[in-house]
């Protein structure tokens, strides 16, 4: 065959195998069978083999991944990912409504959508080619994940000759459905692995997996739900919609125009009944105004489009019985009560757990083991319990008591006054107290050791070798070689944790890497109670050193920006334990920064006796970035607004609630522009 007629031949193929995905994944009317299919597609894999040079990103046999991406690039939209206004009530629903009757003062029509429990995505295509996939990102810039995205069936890499502009962008939602979600975890099970916790959890966990192959294994879906361009036709909304549907995207069929808000209301009754026997997972409704010229005219605010609303179902609830009460030791020492539950479903996932919070929230509830409860999940995500049947309660219930010991080392629990949890205070013998700490010094905002982890920490503090954070630094290579452990799984299912030679070289080069963290880091590392990131950071760069820390009283720390009684009360608690100054020692001599240093770039005391609010998405800094170039420059940082602010620097996108307040107070707005100069 020659190259012309490979060409011709795999254009053909192409074209036959895209429209036969058209009609199984979006028709859901095939019209060959998967034997037939799978020769047309091995054919042409095979010719691409023999002339690779015709081999094309966009093609059907590019589905199955392969790539590998060491980071996803940031890129900024064309068009800004905004977010919704979101209500829960039907009376916000019409305030909405007025509102959009007042600004058009003239007829107009609703379309009403689902609100897919997903991830949002934005596909760019430029002459019917899938080029670019972006997630939403901040609204402003997103990662580009287009090598993921193209393993997607339902997502067309090459359109069929059509009636569509050469450049044009859709926005849709990445979903996995309920029972490919369902049979993916029962695969992960028997394999030994962590199941997920939900499908939208396991949707946007796979879009940042680095391995393309393995996202193509993993049963992603989508629905898109807007068409946005230069050149783009259709007078409606609901137009664009049915267009999209002929150019081969995967569009919901629930939807409908609504004439009033009347109709919008029994579209969200209607939905609201049936959502169970759908096999994705919603969490709402969307409505937008129809017409694209009145969705113009009624524009945006800095964060939504004022056409535009979302209607969020409140959480479910569910009926258990608690079965029993755990009591969890924390890092800090903190002792949170578990409920265990009689397993429920609610909300897409079986619940056999809950938080109980603290002493205060069981007494308020006066919980008792065998009461029925009702449990809901905030944000769909985490159970709690909301209230008890009392009318259930058996007669004699003896009442629940929160323990006085420490559950792990028999220390008798100690309360701060005016704080609601107890504590244990055994900080260097209690086991989930130290296991605790190790965990939070290795994770990615403290030292990044990410070779480590929870499983491995555990086997590391089981066989002696680690009691402290210094300990850590003296592992070799013959002290982890061939250690391995069993874990027990909460669901009975084994995992099994190996320190081969990968492994141990891994982690002795992540404990290596780690030496060259910034002192900031390492000070939020150490994991000193009420000290967390940001605080860290002030800290570290008020007083440079840890030495000039250690040193520092109770009466200065206050003085420092946003550091009150109960911080500095700890901090100077922490230097005053002999036993925190010999493992700040150990840690210097491993190797690790306690002190600033200094980055090349701008410093001095430009901004010297000034304070500001930073918002929105910059230019020429990353928000971290604006925020520590005004401390380099003397200058400090707060997180909100007041009478106090020097200046609010203002980026794209920024908070409309800050600049009201800025204005309201007087406070200067100034731009990234204006900053620069400010800098000198």
């Amino acid at each position: 065959m020659t190259r012309d007629e490979a060409r011709a031949r795999i254009d053909h193929l192409i074209a036959e195998i895209n429209g036969h995905n058209y009609r199984y994944y979006q028709l859901a009317n095939p019209s060959i069978s998967d034997f037939e299919f799978d020769l047309l597609l091995k054919e042409l894999e095979t010719l691409e083999r023999e002339f690779p040079e015709l081999l094309s990103p966009n093609s059907p046999s590019q589905r199955v991944g392969g790539e590998i991406t060491r980071e996803f690039e940031t890129v900024f939209h064309r068009y800004p990912m905004l977010s919704l206004e979101n209500t829960y009530s039907e009376s916000e629903l019409r305030d909405f409504d007025a509102r959009v009757n007042r600004l058009l003062q003239g007829s107009y029509e609703y379309v009403c959508e689902l609100k897919i429990d997903g991830v949002s995505i934005s596909l760019i295509y430029q002459d019917g080619l899938l080029v670019r996939a972006i997630t939403r990102g901040d609204g402003v810039r997103g990662d580009d994940v287009t090598t993921n995205i193209r393993t997607i069936r339902t997502i067309p890499l090459r359109l069929t000759p059509g009636n569509y502009p050469s450049e044009f962008e859709v926005r849709g939602e990445i979903f996995m459905p309920r029972a490919g979600f369902d049979q993916m975890n029962r695969l992960r099970e028997e394999e030994g692995e962590v199941a997920f916790a939900n499908p939208r959890n396991a949707t946007a966990g796979t879009l940042k997996t680095q391995d393309s192959q393995l996202v193509a294994r993993r049963p992603l879906d989508s629905f898109v739900y807007y068409l946005i361009g230069e050149d783009v036709a259709g007078e409606s909304h609901y137009e664009r919609l049915t267009m999209l549907k002929s150019w081969g995207f995967k569009v919901s069929d629930i939807k409908a125009r609504c004439a009033g808000i009347d109709q919008v209301l029994a579209f969200i009754e209607d939905v609201g009944r049936d959502r169970a026997q759908l096999d994705f997972d919603i969490d709402g409704v969307v409505i937008k105004v129809n017409s694209i010229a009145q969705q113009e005219k009624l524009g945006y605010t800095a964060k939504s489009p004022r056409w535009a609303i979302a209607y969020k179902f409140k959480a479910e609830e569910a009926m258990t019985r608690l079965l029993s009460i755990d009591y969890q030791v924390g890092r800090t020492g903190a002792v949170t009560p578990v409920a265990n539950l009689e397993p429920v479903f609610l909300a897409g996932t079986t619940v056999k757990r809950a938080t109980l919070h603290n002493a205060d929230v069981m007494e308020a509830l006066d919980i008792r083991v065998g009461d029925s409860v009702f449990i809901e999940k905030g944000g769909e995500i985490i159970p709690k319990i909301k209230a008890v049947d009392y009318a259930q309660r058996v007669a004699g219930t003896p009442e629940t008591l929160f323990i006085q010991n420490c559950p792990e080392c028999n220390t008798p629990l100690l309360r701060a006054e005016g704080e609601a949890a107890w504590y244990c205070p055994n900080e260097l013998s209690c086991p989930p107290q130290i296991k605790g700490r190790l965990v939070h010094f290795i994770s990615r905002k403290a030292m990044n050791i990410d070779s480590l982890g929870e499983g491995k920490i555990e086997v590391l503090y089981e066989n002696g070798l680690v009691k402290s954070l210094a300990d850590l630094y003296d592992l070799t290579y013959d002290k982890l070689i061939g250690l391995e452990k069993i874990i027990q799984e909460e669901d009975k299912k084994e995992k099994r944790i190996s320190f081969r030679e990968k492994t141990v070289s891994n982690i002795l080069s992540g404990l290596e890497k780690s030496k060259s963290v910034v002192f900031e880091k390492v000070l939020f590392a150490l994991g000193i109670r009420f000290v967390g990131e940001t605080v860290a950071k002030k800290l570290a760069f008020h007083y440079r050193n840890i030495e000039n820390l250690r040193k520092a009283s109770l009466t200065e720390l206050i003085t420092v920006d946003e550091i009150g009684d109960k911080i500095a009360g700890s901090v100077v608690g922490y230097f005053s334990d002999p036993a925190n100054m010999s493992l700040i020692e150990r840690l210097r001599n491993s190797g690790l920064k306690f002190e600033i240093h200094e980055k090349p770039g701008a410093k001095g005391n430009a901004l010297a006796g000034k304070s500001f609010v930073v918002s929105g998405v910059f230019a020429n800094y990353s928000r971290e970035g604006i925020k520590e170039t005004i401390e380099l420059n003397g200058g400090k940082v707060s997180s909100s607004v007041s009478s106090k602010t020097d200046f609010l620097v203002a980026g794209e996108n920024m908070g409309p609630e800050k600049r009201r307040k800025a204005e309201d107070l007087d406070v200067k707005i100034i731009s990234e522009q204006e900053f620069t100069q400010m800098l000198g």
